[in-house]
């Protein structure tokens, strides 16, 4: 359970203590000019922190319940205060108050969730960023379960980008993190780490089946005329650290970058440029 389900559950468990308490109290204590009706604001506050602004609204009502209840059962107030305009400028300073401040809980969770999100997001492609790439990795740790860890580097992004606009460039970022992102197992993480240099760590626990999975990426980039590199490590076996892990990874991403920097000169010029291919597939979508 997360730290704000621990929060909600607490306020939630404190209200449902706080209601009857303060009902007891108003029983026995509560007199003309007193005013303990009051501390119901408390246990509205709670819920509708906890819960939104409906909720609050409704914690607005049953703390008007109770305090009526109180006012026709307790020896000390006359019963003909019930059905005052005191007790129904009551009804709604607890249900306003409520719905007042559950709004502004539930706006807050919103934003703070926003932020979160965009604290944790690469802004260019919308993957996770090398921050929160960190934590996950760190978490899959903790967690002692076998997965793999795969890194993935562009092979020609200089050349696009000193042939062609940086805008080009950007879309073909957007699109790899798009290819590496897309039918992804359920848990996988996949970010950009770097300018042209992406990670995935994935649940499958075994070199073939991670060594594997690097081959479907890069013939599915091909297919989208992208080309790049893969270099892949699996927990336990080849490290029990980040550390190792990305030692072992680049290690063998960097020995296929070589054998992929074989593609002859006439090759690479009979290639379309990424902005045909950008186009191509945009027409063809």
């Amino acid at each position: 359970m997360s730290a704000a389900s621990h929060q909600r559950a607490f306020l939630l468990a404190a209200s449902a203590v706080f209601y009857p308490v303060i009902f007891a109290g108003f029983l026995l204590f509560e007199k003309p000019g007193l005013g303990l009706g009051h501390f119901y604001y408390v246990p509205v506050a709670m819920v509708a922190l906890a819960e939104g602004a409906a909720w609050g609204a409704a914690a607005g009502i049953a703390a008007t319940g109770f305090y009526t209840v109180g006012i026709a059962i307790n020896p000390h107030l006359a019963s003909s205060q019930v059905m005052t305009a005191g007790s129904i400028v009551r009804l709604i300073t607890y249900t306003s108050m409520g719905a007042l401040v559950g709004w502004f809980a539930s706006h807050h969770r919103d934003l703070s969730d926003r932020l979160r999100i965009a604290s944790e997001r690469d802004h260019l492609t919308g993957l996770l960023n090398t921050r929160a790439f960190d934590a996950a990795l760190t978490a899959r740790f903790e967690q002692g379960r076998p997965f793999g860890l795969i890194l993935a580097d562009m092979d020609n992004m200089k050349e696009v980008n000193d042939s062609e606009v940086h805008a080009v460039g950007n879309d073909v970022l957007r699109l790899a993190g798009e290819v590496l992102a897309r039918d992804r197992e359920h848990g996988d993480e996949v970010a950009r780490i770097g300018g042209d240099e992406f990670a995935v760590i994935t649940n499958l626990p075994g070199s073939e089946t991670v060594r594997a999975l690097c081959s479907r990426l890069t013939a599915e980039l091909a297919e989208e005329g992208i080309s790049m590199s893969f270099g892949w490590a699996v927990c336990p076996r080849d490290g029990e650290t980040s550390l190792l892990l990305f030692r072992t990874a680049d290690e063998r991403l960097y020995a296929q970058k070589l054998i992929r920097s074989r593609l002859t000169s006439a090759e690479i010029v009979a290639l379309p440029t990424q902005a045909e291919r950008l186009a191509l597939r945009s027409r063809a979508g």
